[in-house]
């Protein structure tokens, strides 16, 4: 593939495709394959909403992102239907957080492992990337965290907690129906008892951000050679992925899963099974799409 200028930022490109394969795998048993099949061109609109494409690089980003799906659907996707299945299967059972806590750990070896593939690409990219460009990255990540500032972390504290409530109750509808009145309150006593943890995710986020921008940035001002620029990034993969176990973000992330855990022991043998066969759905759509052909 002929390399030319390009300003996709390394490592969150790959973040940035592994989050869209995990939406995947919560979506819609109907949508999946839709959404699979037209994931590159919708990975190219999001990327190009961050950096602003020009004329001349269209076409290799394009073609940088279909070579990483065509990977990722040949090799990995019979892979994520398999850890949905024993998920499956857990999960007719009695469910703790440690069991919670092992799978989340399989998603991320699974994370790591897109990120690292990736490696000799980004590093062309990285090499080639422009000033402009990077402050166009910059500037996004910006708006983005006034964004997220203003939706979740806005008004008093009875307010935040609302706003979580009601998203956890979205996801949990996904995945097991409906709630009786009893059991949403009790989830709700659940949630309002964990930490508001939002300016720590934010904080971790705002971390990743500038790992990101001084990564390329030091590429650009060092002319930093092929070599040099694929031990940064992996260096900054690998320290992204370790940081997910750093004392204060470890403690978080324990309530989260005791948390899932008691809502989930809340459930009844229908939630369960209605849950089941929406992972099923997944994990047939997700066998079907790897033995298609990309087209």
């Amino acid at each position: 593939m002929t390399k030319s200028n390009t300003q996709l930022a390394p490592v969150h490109r790959l973040r940035t495709l592994f989050a869209l394969v995990l939406v995947l795998c919560v979506a819609a048993c109907s949508t999946i394959r839709l959404t699979y099949n037209n994931g590159d061109t919708l990975l190219y609109w999001w990327i190009n909403a961050y950096v602003d494409f020009d004329s001349s690089q269209t076409d290799f980003v394009k073609e940088d992102i279909d070579e990483v799906f065509s990977w990722h659907r040949q090799t990995q996707l019979r892979d994520y239907a398999a850890l949905l299945q024993r998920a499956k299967q857990q999960i007719a059972g009695p469910v703790t957080a440690q069991a919670l806590d092992g799978f989340v750990r399989e998603v991320r070896v699974r994370g790591e492992k897109l990120a690292l593939h990736a490696v000799p690409q980004l590093t062309d990219l990285a090499r080639s990337l422009k000033p402009e460009q990077i402050g166009n990255l910059e500037e996004k990540f910006a708006k983005n965290n006034r964004d997220y500032r203003r939706k979740f972390m806005s008004g008093d504290t009875e307010k935040r907690k609302k706003i979580r409530y009601r998203k956890t109750m979205e996801q949990l509808n996904l995945w097991f129906g409906r709630f009786s009145n009893e059991q949403e309150d009790a989830i709700k006593r659940l949630s309002d008892a964990r930490p508001l943890d939002h300016e720590a995710w934010l904080q971790e986020r705002m971390r990743r951000q500038r790992t990101i921008v001084e990564l390329v940035r030091r590429v650009q001002s060092q002319k930093l050679d092929k070599a040099a620029t694929a031990a940064a990034i992996e260096t900054a993969i690998h320290t992204s992925f370790a940081q997910m176990d750093a004392p204060a973000r470890r403690a978080a992330y324990e309530a989260q899963t005791r948390f899932y855990a008691e809502v989930i022991r809340l459930t009844t043998p229908e939630q369960r099974a209605h849950a089941q066969k929406r992972m099923q759905g997944w994990i047939d759509e997700l066998d079907t799409l790897a033995r298609e052909k990309q087209t």
